[in-house]
């Protein structure tokens, strides 16, 4: 499940991703530190996202500000300094309402307070407005990149891999060509069909027609042989390798 936050201290901002990727159901996405850059991005993507961690008080104004310029419908947990929003939360899709600065207990109990809302949805048959199953989504069918002075198209079905390489991502064609793409991992694995890409570790997205056999790897995690060429070999992070294999036989 995508998770976005909107927080203008770098330090929180990355405190709070580490704890909401210790539960392997949330990855963060992206992180925003302004009223503005949210408004950009949920106006463009919030049909990717199924919870929102929100500070209130931002560099330039309160995040309430954002519901004046997005229809926000995503889930949220306020995190913040303050205690006196917690009705104006509650009536801007608050879920949750954590106090800084916050305790990992706390940050874990909103996320399984989303999970029992959400099964509590799905069993009462109540129409999805909280999560999109796949279905439901629409992946991105191509990505735009850059050659030289030229913007250049590639169709996923062309794509055999996406990697960060020194924070920047690339993604690799099955013909072997490189290419620059400015998005980060997280946004990329989350308009890609899952069906087709898998994320195998923080660097490396792959799709599952470039994998031509594995082998096990040092710590019980496994390798790759891709049938294209990336600066580093494709290796199944420890954690992830059952993941992988049912997505392999899916």
């Amino acid at each position: 499940m995508n998770a976005l936050i909107v927080e203008d201290e770098a330090h929180t901002a990355s405190l709070l991703q580490e704890i909401i990727e210790q539960d392997d159901d949330f990855m963060v996405i992206e992180k925003l530190e302004s009223i503005a850059e949210a408004v950009q991005y949920l106006s463009k993507y919030q049909k990717n996202l199924d919870i929102l961690f929100f500070d209130i008080q931002l560099a330039d104004g309160k995040s309430f500000e954002i519901f004046k310029h997005v229809d926000v419908t995503v889930p949220i947990v306020f995190c913040t300094a303050y205690d006196e929003y917690t009705l104006q939360a509650i009536k801007n899709n608050g879920i949750d309402y954590v106090l800084k600065p916050f305790k990992e207990e706390e940050i874990h109990g909103a996320l399984q307070k989303y999970k029992r809302l959400v099964s509590s949805l799905q069993a009462k048959n109540a129409a999805p407005v909280i999560m999109q199953t796949q279905d439901d989504k629409k992946f991105q069918k191509s990505f735009l990149t850059q050659h030289r002075e030229k913007s250049i198209i590639k169709k996923v079905e062309e794509i055999a891999a996406f990697t960060v390489e020194y924070e920047n991502v690339y993604l690799y064609t099955f013909e072997g060509d490189k290419y620059p793409i400015f998005k980060k991992l997280e946004y990329v694995e989350s308009v890609c069909d899952p069906s087709r890409f898998f994320r195998v570790n923080r660097q490396v997205l792959v799709n599952r027609e470039a994998i031509q056999s594995f082998e096990p790897y040092f710590n019980r995690k496994i390798i790759l042989q891709l049938s294209v060429q990336l600066p580093e070999q494709a290796v199944v992070s420890r954690l992830k390798v059952s993941p992988f294999k049912e997505w392999l036989e899916g």
